[in-house]
């Protein structure tokens, strides 16, 4: 059973209000992915966030194939954090935490992603050939769409770094 974990980290110029208004509403999600990825909210978005929230999307990490996703929000620290885990879709595993922090010219938000593959070994195996570089591929636009967005900070190295477990 392989693991793998994605960290990422980006500094934004805002006030942790602005970065957890923006960050924690659902409904944002879609602003901030690829339009190539399809993505769009079926249900459990209408409400600001909370412990216990379920929401389902429709997805399509790669061209032709489509896959309803579940995810519940399981931890939530206004202002902090919260963790989203999948309950239904393309991962074995899915465990995603938020945190934001407090810096001198804004917030730096990180994101810490465990996650592990179906399909066993062929899994592993995709993981290398297909699913890195699409997960590359969505947290880069993800980083681009935030900055454009709202700036960054200087000084501050973003990251985007895999590593398996």
């Amino acid at each position: 059973m392989k693991l793998f974990q994605l960290h990422t980290k980006q500094g934004l110029p805002i006030t942790k209000t602005e970065a957890w208004d923006f960050l924690s509403d659902p409904a944002n999600l879609s602003a901030i992915t690829p339009d190539t990825m399809g993505f769009e909210i079926l249900a459990g978005a209408s409400m600001p966030m909370f412990k216990g929230q379920i929401i389902h999307y429709k997805v399509s990490p790669f061209p032709g194939i489509k896959t309803r996703w579940v995810t519940e929000i399981t931890h939530l620290k206004p202002m902090e954090y919260f963790v989203d885990e999948q309950r239904f879709g393309p991962y074995a595993l899915w465990h995603h935490k938020h945190f934001l922090k407090s810096h001198e010219n804004g917030v730096i938000m990180e994101d810490l992603i465990d996650y592990k593959l179906p399909l066993g070994l062929l899994g592993q195996a995709l993981h290398g050939m297909l699913v890195k570089k699409q997960l590359q591929k969505v947290f880069q636009f993800r980083y681009e769409k935030l900055k454009s967005l709202f700036g960054e900070i200087p000084n501050i190295t973003p990251a985007l770094q895999f590593t398996s477990i």
